[in-house]
């Protein structure tokens, strides 16, 4: 395979500032400056924040909003298996050919001053979204909010709050009610906010900073409500209700994610069809995604092979909760993680629904938790557990010794990247 031009330009700007994550946005604002302030002149952007749901709320905006014939960017991250993925141009993923010219442009802008790769890169993005028309713009916080490099518009045409939990307690805080601090810092004067569902102290932080900053709140549970009745998604809110299909991503937690899409869309003016569209239509890979079709699914013809990303307490409850409501059959799971993450806090609620765990150590990852460790925790969740270096030859194992079982691959984005890329190998 030939190398493209862009790895070329990500790996030079690894190399820019020592540390992988340092909050600030004395950075940013300089090299958007040099590259004449394009954060001012993108499409109405939609800001969205949170510890869970980020992007499948995003995914389901944009569903919505494409279904009523809008163009729009979006902005999303990490990526899974190619960095493109981040950057979606009018509804398209960006060409190599463009994201070159973009990070090049960004590089040499930036002049060798120490920056972030994520700083930098979203600088890129939003050069990009500056040059090309569209109806809106999609924007998911990368950590935090507050400081995260994102947080550069002053007028956005509405923000989103999704589920606030723990996670990157090294970098936010270690309670729910400051990481909820930082995601608050999103909010701005005079720009409505729709909150998802929220602790107790999540949204006592939020409704404290939106008072403070003069932000009007559109709040779960206060001003809409989402429940499912006889197999339809019901949205109501004091415009009326909305009786739609469920929606096409799975597992119970994705109802509430679809609430506040819902919200979005009804807030900024939407038809009633393209509410459907937002449920139907929306597409994000490795939320408890079945794979179906691959490399990796074709060779286990008699069981089910699932993908999901989630990594934190959080996403444990709601794999669980995705797993219970399926149809009876037995689930393996294996699992790869990073040593910032709760490993017993992520698996302990899946193991209630799980007959084994494989620990696997993420390949190419200096933070992964060795296949050994991740064993330990998953003894300590009652698990019987093996370790495994070769995904191909797991696959293999469990199949053949647990024919027609659900084998459920999670713990981490990273994790979910490898897997679809080995999944696009040609037989």
């Amino acid at each position: 395979m030939i190398s493209k031009s862009s790895d070329h330009i990500l790996e030079r700007m690894m190399a820019l500032h020592p540390k992988v994550i340092d909050l600030t946005l004395d950075r940013v604002w300089r090299l958007l400056e040099s590259l004449g302030n394009p954060q001012l002149s993108l499409p109405p952007v939609i800001h969205i924040a949170g510890t869970n749901g980020k992007g499948s709320t995003q995914a389901m905006v944009r569903a919505g909003l494409e279904g009523a014939g809008k163009t729009v960017h979006a902005y999303t991250s990490p990526h899974l298996a190619y960095f493109h993925e981040r950057i979606r141009i009018a509804g398209k993923l960006i060409t190599e050919d463009a994201l070159t010219n973009q990070l090049d442009a960004c590089y040499n802008s930036n002049n060798g001053e120490a920056i972030t790769y994520f700083e930098i890169t979203t600088c890129a993005a939003l050069r990009a979204f500056s040059q090309v028309r569209a109806d809106y713009t999609l924007l998911e916080v990368g950590l935090g909010g507050r400081l995260d490099a994102t947080n550069v518009i002053n007028s956005p045409a509405a923000c989103i709050i999704t589920p606030i939990d723990l996670d990157h307690q090294q970098f936010l805080g270690d309670t729910i009610s400051q990481i909820a601090y930082e995601k608050a810092g999103i909010l701005k004067r005079g720009v409505t906010a729709i909150v998802g569902p929220q602790h107790d102290e999540a949204l006592q932080v939020i409704e404290k900073q939106a008072a403070k900053v003069g932000a009007p709140l559109l709040v779960h549970g206060q001003h809409w409500y989402v429940n499912v009745e006889a197999e339809r998604l019901i949205f109501e809110d004091e415009n009326g209700l909305l009786d739609l299909p469920l929606p096409s991503l799975s597992g119970p937690h994705q109802l509430k994610n679809a609430g506040s899409a819902l919200a979005t869309l009804r807030y900024l003016r939407m038809e009633e069809n393209d509410f459907t569209s937002a449920v139907t239509e929306a597409v994000w890979p490795a939320r408890m995604e079945r794979l179906r079709t691959g490399f990796l699914a074709s060779s286990l013809p008699q069981n089910e092979l699932w993908l999901d990303g989630g990594h934190n307490p959080a996403a444990g409850r709601a794999i669980a909760a995705t797993l219970g409501g399926l149809p009876t059959r037995d689930t393996h799971i294996i699992c790869g993680m990073l040593n910032t993450k709760d490993v017993e806090g992520f698996l302990r609620p899946i193991s209630r629904h799980c007959k084994s765990l494989t620990a696997f150590t993420i390949p190419n990852e200096p933070n992964a938790v060795p296949a050994e460790e991740l064993a330990k925790a998953g003894i300590a969740c009652g698990l019987k557990c093996v370790e495994a270096e070769d995904l191909g030859q797991i696959l293999k194992e469990i199949s053949h010794l647990y024919p027609g079982t659900r084998i459920l691959i999670c713990g981490s984005l990273y994790l979910a990247g490898h897997v679809l890329r080995e999944n696009r190998k040609i037989n």
